[in-house]
């Protein structure tokens, strides 16, 4: 493998920039005389389909971001036909699609029986976040610039393209493509591998595919055919070119059972408006949404984050948050990124909308007195520069969101309608980490332990069965329950291995000469309410 220096980084505004330079076995139909018996002939692959390119991911919780430039992706049918599903460079974040999927794009294909699957990557780089020995926070950045590495797809067997409409998902392994120290901190040059490994497989529109939690800016509104067109939140690499700083673009459909939250209807849509999207991919192809959230729906200087926060302090409502995905005014401005610091003294808490929210047999509350780290929020503004503690980035809203946590299950109960399960958590997760550090608004009793709430409403995706001892991925919002670690669970997904696929094992035969790592150490100065940023970054190896 070929790998060039690692990226650099730089700071302003205490946050982190990083500048880069970047179906079917057979297509055969028999032919029998007279009357025929048994199962119809399979349908004739010929003409062109309408195929929607979905991501996903698949992985335990070690790493908090994950982006890979995507430059292209080509199909290769069983006869070697060779055809383009995208040639211009993507730049999706996979750690948010953990057990998710969302639509990259929408392309004709030719209908045929494909075998094979070639992708190429550009910059590519993940993040993990831990504790120094001192205690202080640090963000591990890994990454490559103009990667030439090989990748991975597998297709666990072929893809027939018929009809008129077909989905496809492309899953990155996240284990597989990432290999690094066992523990997330880090000095100076340290061996580690970035090889993307993909699943890609057919994803049938029947039932209907449903995409969860997907956020991003509206950009036109069409009130004849009631549509809208949104561009995605996409990953840091994206905001090299401010006019390009978002992800992929997708247009939705709305209809009369189109739920809205935070909006009074589909008339108060608007350009530049910052929303959550939940939607199903019609059997032709189409996205409807069938449920669309505004927090925030003050368009001026508006700014939106994804993340998680690292430090709730107990000296003043201000938070210390990792910037998974931002978007809005910020980050076209050149001052969001992975270290964003809050105060949510006048921000209005949410909590994103469940439907069995009220049927808990513990009372689910998300407020300033409970809030912890290691829960994922969804977080607006309307600063337009970083002020100093303890103003720092003013939260107008502060909305609860769910989030994907692995971990072994130790017991299994009942209480009332629903199904509890005890989990462990892995110690890299971010929750047990990041609860030791002193000087927090919330104590939780037992940060290790997570009781998981499953019912009625909840997915069950999973094709191992929930017993003790299995590794499970439960999806849903976490609350604090008076110090207990509580989940009202959405989706129940087969698990992965809770300790890293690749410490130092088997890297030293999959790198070359050149590797390195930069690295972020973010402290926090609880009597003056400081934020510092330093950063570090290695050389080549020889």
């Amino acid at each position: 493998m070929k790998a060039t220096s690692p990226l650099s980084c730089n700071s302003r505004y205490s946050r982190v920039l990083w500048l880069l330079t970047l179906g079917l076995l057979a297509a055969t139909a028999v032919s029998c005389g007279g009357s025929s018996t048994g199962a119809p002939p399979p349908p004739p692959v010929n003409g062109n389909t309408s195929v929607t390119l979905l991501l996903s991911s698949t992985g335990n919780d070690q790493l908090s971001q994950f982006e890979i430039n995507l430059n292209s992706l080509s199909l290769t049918s069983k006869s070697g036909k060779t055809v383009d599903l995208f040639t211009t460079q993507q730049n999706p974040e996979f750690i948010h699609l953990n057990g998710k999927v969302e639509p990259l794009l929408t392309v004709s294909v030719p209908q045929d029986v494909y075998t094979a699957a070639k992708i190429t990557v550009g910059d590519s780089g993940f993040t993990c976040v831990t504790l120094s020995p001192s205690g202080g926070l640090v963000t591990s950045y890994f990454g490559y610039m103009s990667m030439d590495t090989p990748t991975t797809v597998t297709l666990p067997t072929p893809i027939t393209v018929t009809g008129s409409a077909r989905a496809l998902s492309l899953n990155l392994q996240v284990s597989q493509s990432a290999s690094f120290p066992s523990s997330c901190y880090v000095q100076g040059i340290v061996p580690f591998s970035i090889t993307p490994t993909f699943n890609l497989t057919a994803a049938p529109l029947t039932p209907q595919v449903s995409e969860y939690g997907m956020r991003g800016k509206i950009v036109s509104v069409s009130p004849s055919s009631n549509s809208f067109t949104l561009a995605l939140a996409g990953g840091i690499m994206s905001r090299s070119n401010p006019s390009t700083a978002d992800g992929q673009k997708v247009s939705f459909l709305t209809n009369e059972k189109t739920v809205y939250e935070g909006i009074s209807g589909f008339s108060a849509v608007a350009s530049d408006m910052l929303i959550s999207v939940d939607a199903v991919i019609q059997s032709d192809g189409s996205q409807l949404a069938t449920h669309i959230s505004v927090a925030d729906a003050d368009t001026t200087n508006l700014s939106v984050m994804t993340g998680t926060p690292l430090y709730v302090s107990s000296s003043g409502p201000t938070l210390i948050s990792f910037g998974q995905q931002n978007q809005g005014y910020l980050w076209t401005s050149g001052q969001a990124g992975q270290i964003m610091p809050y105060s949510f003294d006048a921000a209005d808490f949410k909590i994103s909308n469940v439907a069995n929210l009220h049927d808990l047999p513990f009372v689910a509350e998300f407020g300033a007195a409970n809030i912890f780290a290691g829960q994922s929020v969804y977080v607006s503004t309307h600063a337009t520069a970083l002020q100093g503690w303890p103003i720092y980035f003013p939260a107008t809203t502060m909305t609860l969101i769910p989030q994907a946590i692995n971990g072994t299950i130790t017991g299994i109960s009942a209480e009332g309608s629903f199904t509890t399960y005890n989990v462990a958590l892995a110690p890299y997760e971010l929750i047990p980490t990041l609860a030791v550090q002193a000087g927090q608004t919330t104590v939780l009793t037992d940060p290790t332990n997570m009781v998981v709430y499953v019912d009625s409403h909840t997915r069950m995706l999973n094709t191992q069965p929930l017993a003790v001892g299995s590794v499970v991925r439960f999806n849903g919002l976490v609350f604090n329950d008076n110090g207990i670690v509580r989940m009202d669970c959405g989706q129940v997904d087969d698990g992965v291995s809770v300790t890293p696929a690749d410490t130092h094992g088997d890297l030293g035969s999959r790198l070359t000469s050149e590797q390195g790592t930069a690295f972020t150490r973010v402290s926090y100065d609880r009597s003056t309410g400081n934020v510092t940023v330093v950063h570090e970054r290695s050389g080549r190896a020889k």
